[in-house]
């Protein structure tokens, strides 16, 4: 396999951006109520040659990376790629020197491989960051072998991920003006339709979707709602509107989080869509 040269475009959109102390938070707080029991379905979908090369992209803090490599032949090679470098220092600690596994920082939209030389690709809830969707597509389609095979999620929409829906809320009645976007992002690619028309032009074939719902306990609601301000980009978006207390902004989350699931335990339903395709 051979990596090409050159210095891979910066996403465009803002809320890409996990660095600082966000992708600690993420893997802690977020990560074993939103990601963990959707990286065991996404892995489970997963099929390659017992001396294949797995690609997975924006692979964050490795909750998936660490499934695949667990899940997989040791003679199968994993390549875990993400926009920001931050987030791999923290997946790189779940692995030892001698797991066949390589963390690169990579652009989703411009991959640094050569053509036809992946088996198969896994992204968990990275499509919905990337500004071009289908030239993510097409690079992903470049990259795979004739007949390899791409599995990701996308969440539902607000309405469907209704913890999303009351951070959002809640975080809002905190800003003057604009309120924050972030929680826009990941909840705006939730049509299957859309994201199907999106793989075709791209030129994926047997193209399949299936909806997920998964009713989540959580252990810690009040570590699941500071998660859900310092482990995304929305804690950026308080520190520049500037007057804004974040624990104020976590409490406030919180409380809606109970009022809405209950805490005996707190119980919430999640919905994502799976997709599967191949490359023609």
């Amino acid at each position: 396999m051979t990596f090409i040269s050159g210095k891979a475009r910066d996403m465009s959109a803002p809320y890409s951006q996990f660095i600082g102390d966000i992708p600690q938070n993420y893997d802690t707080r977020l990560g074993p109520n939103i990601f963990v029991d959707y990286a065991d379905d996404l892995v489970s979908r997963l099929t390659c040659p017992d001396r294949g090369t797995v690609l997975e992209l924006a692979a964050g803090t490795g909750i998936v990376s660490r499934k695949i490599r667990d899940a997989l032949p040791d003679g199968v090679r994993v390549i875990a790629t993400d926009l920001n470098p931050p987030m791999l220092e923290i997946a790189k600690r779940k692995f030892n020197d001698t797991e066949n596994i390589i963390f690169q920082p990579a652009d989703a939209m411009a991959l640094p491989f050569d053509d036809q030389v992946i088996d198969c690709i896994a992204c968990q809830f990275g499509t919905m960051f990337f500004p071009d969707k289908v030239l993510s597509f097409r690079e992903a389609a470049r990259v795979l072998k004739p007949g390899g095979q791409y599995v990701f999620n996308t969440w539902g929409t607000l309405q469907q991920c209704p913890f999303a829906q009351a951070a959002f809320e809640a975080s809002a009645q905190f800003f003057t003006g604009t309120p924050p976007g972030f929680y826009k992002v990941p909840f705006s690619y939730a049509d299957p339709d859309a994201v199907t028309t999106d793989l075709a032009k791209a030129g994926f074939q047997n193209i399949q979707a299936e909806q997920v719902c998964i009713h989540k306990t959580v252990a810690e609601p009040a570590e699941f709602a500071r998660g859900l301000v310092f482990g995304n980009p929305l804690i950026d978006e308080i520190t520049q509107h500037g007057g804004i207390d974040p624990q104020d902004v976590a409490t406030a989350i919180h409380q809606a989080l109970l009022d809405r699931f209950g805490n005996d335990p707190m119980s919430m339903p999640l919905l994502a869509t799976v997709f599967t395709a191949t490359a023609p």
